[in-house]
C-alpha cells in the first residue's frame, strides 16, 4: 500500500499510541501534584480556566477545558459545594449561567496555578526552546487536521456537546 494512502492505517497506529502515551504520562504528573491541594484534575481544570476572568458559560467552560458536557456540571456543582465557585445569571443572555470563582477559589487559584506550572513545566526542562517551538507548531498542525477532519460533521458535534 502506497505510505500516503488515506486508507493506511498503520502509518498513523504509532503517532496515536504515543499521542495517547503522553497524555496519560502527562495527565498522571498533573494530577499528582494537585491532589496536594485537594483537587482532582477536572477541578483544577475548572480553577485554571476561570483564574483571573470575570466568568464564563458553562459553553465557554466546556470549549475551553478538557472536561465532558456530563461532567462538567458535577465537577462545578462540587467546587461550588466547597465554596470556590458560584454560579449567577448571565448579564446579556438570561438564560444562561455564568461560573465564576468565589474569594476563596480566586485564592486558590493564585496559591495552587503557579506551583503547578512549574511542577508540569519541568518535566520539559530536557528540551530546548527550539526544538519545543517545532513540536509546538507541528502539534497545532495536527491539531487543525483532528478539528478539520469530516469538515462540518465534526464542528457539528463538538458544539452539540458543548451547549449549556
Amino acid at each position: 500500500m502506497n505510505p500516503t494512502d488515506p486508507l493506511d492505517y498503520k502509518r498513523a497506529l504509532p503517532t496515536i499510541r504515543l499521542l495517547t502515551r503522553c497524555f496519560q504520562a502527562f495527565e498522571r504528573l498533573s494530577n499528582a501534584n494537585v491532589r496536594k491541594f485537594g483537587l482532582t484534575g477536572p477541578q483544577f481544570d475548572i480553577l485554571a480556566t476561570l483564574g483571573n476572568t470575570d466568568g464564563m458559560t458553562f459553553r465557554e467552560l466546556g470549549e475551553r477545558t478538557l472536561i465532558t458536557k456530563g461532567t462538567l456540571t458535577g465537577v462545578v456543582d462540587r467546587l461550588e459545594a466547597r465554596g470556590l465557585v458560584g454560579r449567577c445569571a448571565h448579564e446579556s443572555d438570561g438564560r444562561s449561567t455564568r461560573v465564576r470563582l468565589t474569594a476563596c477559589g480566586q485564592a486558590l487559584f493564585e496559591q495552587v496555578f503557579p506551583q503547578q506550572l512549574a511542577h508540569c513545566s519541568s518535566a520539559f526542562d530536557a528540551h530546548g526552546c527550539e526544538e519545543l517551538a517545532e513540536l509546538n507548531e507541528r502539534l497545532a498542525r495536527l491539531l487543525h487536521s483532528l478539528e478539520n477532519f469530516g469538515g462540518s460533521q465534526s464542528a457539528a458535534a463538538n458544539n452539540g456537546e458543548n451547549d449549556d
